[in-house]
């Protein structure tokens, strides 16, 4: 196995971290650009963020079928053809002018993005030491986040140098180069053993996570967390074209830096865990997070950075926490487990959009503040339901 401080360690977790850093890159290139294309294709905001859903969406529904895969022809394999696809599709947007024609590709993307999401872990689960994995899945998580914070900033500065096309063929080249530093750093797979479960077993332990509440709710807080944090940030980038703010793309995208205090309240949120609970700390998350949405309505640069801030911070505290849930409470199939909440996490993303989205469209700032209110109010009635479960739960293995 890869031990930890060893020359393969530090090159096979690089790589992983590299190889995820591009694909959060290219999944969120287009989402500072979103006003850039309701003017380029004159469609409405709503409209144009299925440029961001289709995506997300994509990427959502294709994980759990490149897990399965991988559990056949190994992780290599299925991470590899995902990288390779990426450049491809992002050269192929050059050629496309149609508005649904890009929102087409982009679903592609998102299709391709999904192989690599689904099975880099699993890939480290099976070759690392267990010492080893706990320290390279927390690089990889970073990794994630860094990757998101560049892909924006870098769709939302080169967009304003050289208009969408030119950024989408900036981030297609960087990635072609930077996907064969990954394939020559990352060592071949020596640990990983066919599994001899069926695709009809694994799609019936699908199932009975979905018929499990105590699982599916924590899920779906996930998925309601992720569609009020990833788009108030697209509303905001909005928002900040238009006065009193009047913003070019490229400052504007620079928001995104705010991400950075999710980064730090993730590593807190398992301190919370062992010393209280999840519940409390799911709790306490949607709250800081709603308290971001209040501040980030007032009217002022000053005021949309620290609501923001606050908000990055809640939700990440919750997202980590709810994902931590799922794969602890899953008894069998934790992989297929923590996959399906990545779906429903992702799903939340792309349907809140629309919701949010159309708030500004239909209502300005104020419908937004109260479209995401109502977000948060969700959450909190989830999350004071899944602690019930949690106490009947508890009570019943008690009895027995």
């Amino acid at each position: 196995m890869i031990e930890l401080q060893t020359p393969a360690y530090r090159k096979a977790a690089f790589a992983l971290s590299f190889g995820s850093f591009l694909v959060f890159c290219n999944l969120y290139l287009f989402q500072p650009m979103l006003p850039v294309f309701a003017e380029s294709f004159d469609v409405t905001a709503t409209k144009a963020n299925w440029l961001l859903a289709s995506s997300t969406l994509g990427l959502s529904l294709s994980l759990l079928p490149w897990a399965l895969l991988s559990e056949k022809v190994g992780r290599r394999p299925v991470m590899f053809t995902s990288l390779l696809l990426l450049p491809i599709v992002g050269f192929a947007s050059w050629y496309v002018d149609a508005f649904w024609g890009l929102v087409a590709l982009r679903g592609l993307m998102g299709i391709a993005l999904a192989g690599y999401a689904a099975v880099a872990v699993a890939y480290m689960a099976d070759e690392f030491s267990p010492t080893a994995l706990v320290v390279a899945v927390g690089g990889y998580i970073s990794a994630n986040s860094l990757g998101g914070i560049f892909g924006r900033l870098f769709g939302g500065l080169f967009s304003d140098l050289f208009g969408w096309h030119g950024a989408v063929m900036a981030m297609a080249a960087a990635t072609a180069i930077g996907i064969s530093l990954v394939f020559w750093l990352l060592p071949p797979q020596r640990r990983f053993v066919p599994s001899p479960t069926s695709f009809l077993t694994q799609t019936k332990l699908i199932g009975r996570h979905i018929r499990t509440p105590i699982i599916w709710v924590a899920m779906i807080i996930g998925g309601v967390n992720f569609a009020l944090f990833i788009n108030i940030y697209s509303v905001t980038t909005f928002r900040l074209l238009e006065a009193p703010f009047n913003l070019p793309v490229g400052i504007a995208s620079a928001i995104f830096i705010c991400y950075l205090a999710g980064t730090l309240t993730s590593r807190l949120s398992g301190r919370w865990a062992n010393r209280y609970s999840p519940i409390s700390g799911m709790t306490f998350g949607t709250v800081i997070t709603l308290i971001g949405v209040l501040l980030a309505s007032i009217e002022t640069q000053m005021t949309v950075i620290i609501g923001l801030l606050v908000v990055s911070g809640g939700a990440f505290f919750t997202h980590s926490l709810a994902y931590g849930w799922v794969s602890r409470r899953a008894v069998n199939g934790k992989a297929t487990a923590t996959a399906l909440y990545l779906v429903h996490y992702y799903v939340g993303g792309s349907l809140g959009g629309f919701y949010l989205i159309g708030c500004w469209e239909y209502g300005g700032w104020g419908a937004v503040t109260l479209g995401a209110v109502s977000l948060a109010a969700v959450n909190l009635v989830l999350v004071q339901f899944l602690g019930s479960l949690e106490k009947k739960a508890v009570a019943h293995n008690v009895c027995t």
